[in-house]
């Protein structure tokens, strides 16, 4: 069985399971597989984001997005929906795998700088180029560390701070804390430059 065109597996052809374990089970599988290849499909933009804010060159993006990808397959039989939504289980298993690749990646080699590339989804225009405050601020993002970096790129992208805390495992108290104290360093390091700017 081969992947039908157009399908999410042809962005990530490793992670197709397309071998059946017995007629009794197989379509439960294909069933399966046809789930997770739909849910992957409507998120793919999770996937590739996280893999431009983690990884350094393009082929290292596409290593990793196709790690993450073969990770949420491999997790997929653990997805519980009454538990949290789809997209937030895939952040959780997409950023685990991402700060993974990066402290694997990074022993001693510092990431590419972060830029408004990194943070749009496949597809999307470029609407107006990022002014200096801007590219100030992906220059801030990309120097965090992998756990702040993830806290930071799901608070820009509008998550509560409930939906932030599943996520990355951690209180709702200590995202807000975490969230100030980003903020309170981003001010501290906007502010010198908004004076000499001006």
């Amino acid at each position: 069985m081969h992947c039908r065109p157009h399908r999410v597996c042809d962005f990530f052809p490793r992670v197709a399971n397309h071998g059946g374990k017995g007629s009794r089970h197989a379509m439960t599988d294909r069933h399966r597989q046809r789930q997770f290849e739909t849910l992957l499909q409507e998120h793919r933009g999770i996937v590739f984001k996280i893999a431009r804010a983690y990884a350094r060159g393009s082929a290292d993006r596409d290593d990793l997005a196709q790690e993450i990808a073969v990770q949420l397959w491999r997790s997929f039989g653990h997805y519980d929906a009454a538990r949290a939504k789809f997209s937030t289980w895939m952040y959780r298993v997409a950023l685990n795998v991402a700060i993974s690749h990066a402290r694997r990646a990074n022993r001693g080699e510092p990431l590419e700088p972060l830029d408004a590339a990194h943070l749009e989804l496949p597809g999307e225009a470029d609407v107006a180029q990022p002014d200096e405050r801007l590219a100030a601020l992906h220059a801030f993002i990309g120097q965090l560390d992998p756990l702040n970096r993830a806290l930071i790129l799901l608070y820009l992208e509008d998550r509560s701070y409930a939906e932030i805390a599943q996520v990355l495992g951690i209180s709702e108290t200590n995202v807000a804390t975490k969230i100030g104290r980003i903020k309170q360093r981003l001010r501290g390091r906007m502010a010198p430059a908004a004076t000499t700017g001006a």
